[in-house]
Order: C-alpha cells, then sequence, then structure tokens
C-alpha cells in the first residue's frame, strides 16, 4: 500500500490508509490513546482503542518514526477533517531520544541560542519549517518572474583570487597554497554575463567577513542577484525589481499560504509604482541633517511610517544615494554628479535592496578608480570585458532572509536561517 501524506488523505475516507512520520504527540487517556503523527503536509490524528497496540505506542517517545496503517475515517474536529482508526504501529526505527524542548507546543519556548545550537530538531517545529517554507517560495517565484522575461540563470565562482570590492571584509583560504577569498557577491561576474546574455540572475550564497552582532547581519547569507542590460537609467532596473517583488510575493501566496498562516503574517502589496523618493528628500523626512552621507536604521524606521502612512505602501525606494557611499562602478547622475543612479529599496522600514545603474565604459573606469586611489591591475579581468563592448545595464540584490525576516515579522534574521552562520556560530 502507498503511503499517504497527511494533507491527502481526507480523499479517502472509508478506505485503508498508510501513513508515516514522526511521533509528534501522545495523549495517553484510560480507554483510548491519541497518537499525532507529523509528515511533511501537516498532522494526522491516529485513535487507538486497541490494547495491545496502545501498549506499543506508549513505548514510542516523541520524535520516533513510525508507520501506521488504518481505516480513514471523517472527524471534525481532528487535524484535516479525518482521523485513522483501528490501526496497526510499526516503529520505523529505534526510540526516538527527546529534543530538549516540546515540539508538540504551539509556539517554541526555548531560547533563540538553544534552538540553533539543536537546529536539526528545531527546524522541525512547524513556526521554523514555515519560515524555510516561505523562503522556499520566494526562490520559485523568483526565478518563474524572470525566467518569464528571458532572463538567464547563471552560476558564478565563490573562491575568487582579490579581495577588491569592499576592502577588507572577505574570508581568506588557501588555495592549493595560493591566497584566495570567499566571494562577497556575485557583482562583477553577473555584470560580465550581461555581455553573454543580456538578461541573468543567480541564487546563490555570499560572505561578509564584516564584524556585525545584531538581528539583521549573517556573515553567510543567500542572494538574488539580477542584471540586465540596455537600460536607460536606474528606473528601468527599479520596475524589473517591482515585478519580481510582485512575483515572489504571488508565488509564497501560491505555495506557501499555509505557512504564512501558521505564522499569522500577512503578505504584503505590491503597488504598481512603489513610490521613490530622492535621497536629500529622504534625510528631510527622516529628520535627518541635510549632509548626512546614508541612512542610519532610525531613518529606515521613519521613512517606512511615512510611506505607509503617506501612500499606503509597505516598499520605498530611495534613489540618488551619494556617489561617495556607493561602490566606484556605480553610474553618477549626469545632472547631479555628486549623486549616483543608484537606490534601496525599503521594506516596511527596514534596507532590503540595493541596486542602480552600473558604468559601462572602460575610460570611466579607468577614471573611477583613479578618482577613488584604487590601482587598475587587481581588476583587470573584470575591466576587459568593458574594452570590448559593454551595453548601458544595472541591476540589484535581495537578502533572501532579511526579505523573509521582514515577511514574518522575526525579530532576528536568523529565526528564518536553517543554520545561521554569523560572528559566533559556525556550527551545527
Amino acid at each position: 500500500m502507498q503511503r499517504i501524506l497527511s494533507a491527502h488523505l481526507s480523499t479517502r475516507v472509508g478506505a485503508t490508509g498508510r501513513v508515516a512520520g514522526w511521533v509528534h504527540r501522545r495523549r495517553l487517556l484510560k480507554s483510548v490513546a491519541f497518537l499525532i503523527v507529523r509528515d511533511a503536509a501537516g498532522l494526522t490524528q491516529v485513535v487507538v482503542t486497541d490494547p495491545a497496540v496502545r501498549a506499543a505506542v506508549t513505548a514510542l517517545p516523541e520524535e520516533t518514526v513510525v508507520e501506521v496503517v488504518g481505516t480513514v475515517t471523517a472527524n471534525g474536529t481532528a487535524p484535516a477533517g479525518v482521523e485513522l482508526t483501528d490501526p496497526t504501529v510499526r516503529p520505523l526505527g529505534p526510540p526516538a531520544v527527546p529534543p530538549p524542548f516540546d515540539l508538540y507546543r504551539p509556539a517554541l519556548t526555548a531560547t533563540l541560542p538553544t534552538q540553533l545550537d539543536h537546529a536539526p530538531v528545531a527546524l522541525r517545529h512547524p513556526t521554523r519549517a514555515a519560515a524555510l517554507r516561505i523562503a522556499a517560495a520566494a526562490v520559485a517565484g523568483f526565478r518563474a518572474t524572470l525566467d518569464a522575461r528571458d532572463f538567464v540563470e547563471v552560476h558564478t565562482p565563490k573562491v575568487v583570487a582579490t579581495s577588491t570590492e569592499s576592502g577588507a571584509d572577505v574570508f581568506t583560504l588557501d588555495w592549493f597554497g595560493r591566497p584566495a577569498y570567499l566571494a562577497q557577491s556575485p557583482q562583477f561576474y553577473k555584470q560580465l554575463m550581461v555581455g553573454v546574455f543580456e538578461r541573468v540572475y543567480e541564487v546563490g550564497p555570499v560572505f561578509r567577513a564584516e564584524p556585525h552582532d545584531t538581528v539583521r547581519h549573517l556573515a553567510q547569507y543567500t542572494s538574488l542577484d539580477v542584471e540586465l542590460g540596455f537600460v536607460d537609467d536606474h528606473r528601468d532596473v527599479m520596475a524589473v525589481l517591482r515585478d519580481t517583488l510582485a512575483g515572489m510575493l504571488a508565488e509564497v501566496a501560491r505555495r506557501a499560504g499555509g505557512a504564512v498562516a501558521t505564522l499569522g503574517s500577512t503578505l504584503p502589496e505590491v503597488p504598481v509604482e512603489i513610490p521613490a523618493v530622492h535621497f536629500t528628500e529622504a534625510l528631510r523626512i527622516a529628520g535627518a541633517p541635510p549632509d548626512e552621507p546614508d541612512l542610519a536604521p532610525a531613518h529606515e524606521r521613519a521613512l517606512g511610517e511615512w510611506a505607509s502612512a503617506t501612500h499606503g505602501s509597505d516598499f520605498l525606494f530611495v534613489t540618488g544615494y551619494p556617489m561617495a557611499k556607493r561602490p566606484f562602478y556605480t553610474h553618477p547622475d549626469p545632472a547631479r554628479p555628486a549623486y549616483s543612479n543608484g537606490f534601496d529599496l525599503l521594506f516596511r522600514g527596514l534596507e532590503l535592496v540595493t541596486g542602480g545603474q552600473r558604468l559601462h565604459r572602460h575610460p570611466d573606469y579607468l577614471a573611477a578608480l583613479a578618482a577613488c586611489g584604487e590601482p587598475v591591475e587587481p581588476y583587470a579581468g573584470y575591466l576587459d570585458a568593458f574594452r570590448h563592448g559593454m551595453p548601458p545595464h544595472g541591476g540589484f540584490a535581495i537578502g533572501l532572509e532579511r526579505f523573509v525576516a521582514r515577511l514574518v515579522g522575526a525579530a532576528n534574521v536568523r529565526e528564518v536561517t536553517a543554520f545561521p552562520r554569523d560572528l559566533h556560530r559556525l556550527t551545527p
């Protein structure tokens, strides 16, 4: 008999059904026992009245893996409206050692460090698993939206020869006796691939050796990167980002609506046109000094409140960041060269996306490097492509974990990360 997932049992009322999963909870009453079995799709209630089966269930601690065969019986109070009666219960392994917290409770009561120390079992809890389901659906939506717009998925190296993009905040390693580094982003490579496919994206890990110990930073996270050619300016990039976010959220609703409900979250609507303010205006709205070079977290929160109150939007573009705060490859605003054709997207008052238009002419790169006192040689392999013709282009990057954390209202990005890597944690 083929195994059935709990979510599909309701289609077999009156027939025999076979489920398999983990012992989620046991309720041992005087004349009857209830066994709750958890699988990837949800929970199945098993009603045990036979004394021999009841004795067997009594000896099976929570998290023991079992197989149950029984009659599928309608019961409106049971999970999914059905339960298994007259069951046989067969362990598929030895009795489990219970984890250091109760997975059957609605919320995990263990502290976050304890959950992370025991991540392989903590992630089994429906609330922790729900966040990962949402992340998977978001990535599926990201890919589907861009595939439909003729983007090509690429896969670029995560080990690189030079630490040139963001200074010293890189992880070093030994590469067959030569120094190498974990890539901080696929930025250079995705730009080069615009010269091949015009429109590209990548889903992959990035590594930042920044000694941050905050609720919003990880040393390794998943970056959703996009780059597209033949743009007029950064506004074309912003339009693609808007559609990408809408596609991601639509797929979350379609694939992971149950997970969203489990976490009590509400999916935002992406406006047809996301409101945008220039950096100088953003400073004024946030009450920051006009010479402030960047937006602090408090400024971002103030802007998020303003966008919600003024435009009814959970999203806000801040454009025209000062060139002094943007990477050397950023295209300046032709009308205001001290400001960039770059942007950040704030989501509920938190920076979610950074993007913009890039330089595309080889002489402009040489001038930009000279202006910031950087030598050309470390960038030679990157710059060479621009000697051979590159179109006007731009792109953006979304931090997946930060997106999911903000979406579900998690207080710490580690709550939505399976096995986080940060300043203190390298295991499990």
